[in-house]
């Protein structure tokens, strides 16, 4: 949604006014190319062209429009008043060889048009102008998706791109039921927004509230789908991601065919899905492309990995601390005998691995790749090992802290990472107040807020606490054969559940 705090300027039928109007919105910027010259017989008709170098495409401008421009057209006497009428008509029906232009008597929008790398045309005499689609700015090609890396699938991820990622989804769905609708939101950046989605699946309550947080956003600036999600999310205290953040565009199609919605931000390669529940930041692409055995097995180990990255370092507090009689005897003899050397109180001597360990992540993101890998795991075994024949911690403090980490690189969404990398401090501090009795509280306390979260009207533990049928459960902890997911998940509407309309398995071979 494009602002404006004063009444719009008209453009007017002398050409000169409109270029000292242009040109002193855009005084100081030398990026402008700007060109004023005469057509026509007698060379007595006067044609302005703006464009920004760089951000367009010059062979359509200068084998287009100029050359086109230039050639001397064709004219009969026509009674006065007339002509530049004529001219103008013959220019848009067929002098400017491109599809893709409209008419405009709005200044401000036509030199916001060029600022999105469009040419802008004034006919002297003549109260419109020309808006001429010339976009070719630079921009990094279709890559492989580097944070959502999978084995078998499609290795495409979004660009920065806005219209080479509607691309990517059109070329995955090919119906004219799927809409995206364009708008701009920020005063200053005027930054494209699309809303994707296939609209005879969509729950039309869920698709205005979309629209409805997104035109309510009024800021100056939208540099990321960050800012988008930050903006419309449900609940901006919560830890845990309400939207769904991803950079593939298979993902994307397959969401829009549950019935979701696909929000694309121009310059940024990440799109956000809505709704979103907590069992869609488990699932993976591949997760529809292997086997169901194999990927049930699979999707269950990183729930398992997901729990364990929130209780594991709070569980051992609580244990070792307050309750040893319930480790084996034999284990917490070789627990004791290596804390025996150990300075600081077990709950310390966590605290100071998980911070360690989280500053060399941080560490090898900001590195380059090759040498952030390599940092980290060197820089892992160096400092444990040194930790432990310091005698600052404790060998099991490493191994738990070690497996902690390992479980957190099990999750498949970076956004739920970052949730439970959080949620994990506020376990250790109940255990270590409270012991057991406070790991229980603390896990109680989690589950509530997740309970109570929603997105976009969606429970975010469904359909754990509530389901419409079972048909959801088949693809939760475990993930069915494709041909027993009949029906869409709560996300589409009522009158489009059905997915899969026939069952031709029944009449195999190896089913008889």
């Amino acid at each position: 949604m494009e602002h404006k705090e004063n009444k719009p300027k008209e453009v007017s039928e002398n050409i000169d006014e409109n270029i000292r109007y242009v040109e002193g919105l855009f005084e100081n910027c030398g990026d402008i190319v700007k060109r004023k010259f005469p057509v026509g017989i007698n060379k007595d008709i006067w044609l302005y062209v703006m464009y920004i170098d760089d951000m367009t495409n010059r062979a359509i401008i200068e084998d287009r429009i100029l050359e086109t421009l230039m050639i001397e057209i064709k004219k009969t006497p026509p009674e006065e008043g007339e002509f530049n009428y004529n001219l103008f008509k013959e220019l848009v029906d067929g002098g400017i060889t491109t599809a893709d232009l409209k008419e405009s008597e709005d200044l401000d929008s036509a030199c916001t048009e060029v600022l999105s790398g469009n040419t802008l045309l004034f006919i002297d005499g003549f109260s419109k102008c020309i808006i001429i689609s010339t976009k070719g700015f630079p921009k990094r090609g279709v890559s492989e998706a580097e944070t959502e890396v999978v084995v078998q699938g499609s290795k495409e991820a979004f660009a920065e791109s806005f219209r080479i990622n509607t691309v990517l989804i059109r070329r995955r769905i090919r119906d004219t039921k799927l809409k995206i609708e364009q708008i701009k939101v920020g005063r200053r950046s005027k930054t494209d927004v699309g809303i994707v989605y296939i609209d005879d699946i969509v729950r039309p309550e869920i698709l205005e509230e979309t629209k409805r947080r997104i035109n309510e956003i009024d800021i100056d600036g939208i540099l990321d789908s960050g800012y988008i999600e930050q903006f419309i999310e449900d609940d901006y205290l919560s830890p845990f991601p309400q939207i769904q953040l991803t950079e593939r565009p298979d993902k994307a199609a397959s969401a829009l065919l549950e019935g979701r919605i696909v929000i694309i931000v121009d310059n940024t390669p990440f799109v956000l899905l809505v709704p979103a529940v907590l069992t869609s930041f488990y699932q993976s692409s591949e997760d529809y492309y292997q086997r169901w055995e194999i990927m049930s097995f699979v999707r269950i180990i990183r729930y398992i990995a997901g729990l364990l990255a929130v209780i594991l370092p709070g569980l051992y507090i609580a244990i070792a601390v307050y309750h040893p009689s319930m480790i084996p005897t034999r284990l917490l003899f070789k627990i004791a005998e290596s804390r025996g050397n150990v300075p600081i109180p077990a709950v310390f001597e966590v605290i100071l691995m998980e911070l360690a360990f989280e500053t060399l992540r941080e560490a090898g993101i900001r590195l380059p790749s090759a040498i952030g890998s390599t940092l980290g795991i060197v820089g892992g075994i160096i400092i444990g090992q040194a930790a432990v024949d310091a005698g600052l911690v404790s060998p099991i403090v490493v191994i738990i802290v070690s497996l902690t980490g390992l479980c957190s690189f099990s999750i498949p969404n970076i956004a739920l990472v970052s949730g439970f990398r959080l949620m994990k401090y506020i376990v250790i501090l109940f255990s270590a107040i409270l012991g057991l009795f406070g790991f229980w509280i603390a896990m109680l306390l989690i589950l509530i807020h997740l309970v109570n979260l929603k997105s976009f009207g969606i429970p975010f533990m469904f359909p754990f606490t509530s389901s419409e049928n079972m048909s959801d459960l088949k693809d939760t902890f475990f993930r069915l054969p494709l041909f027993k997911m009949k029906k869409r998940p709560v996300f589409a509407n009522s009158k489009q559940k059905i997915r899969l309309r026939t069952d031709k398995r029944k009449n195999s071979v190896r089913r008889k």
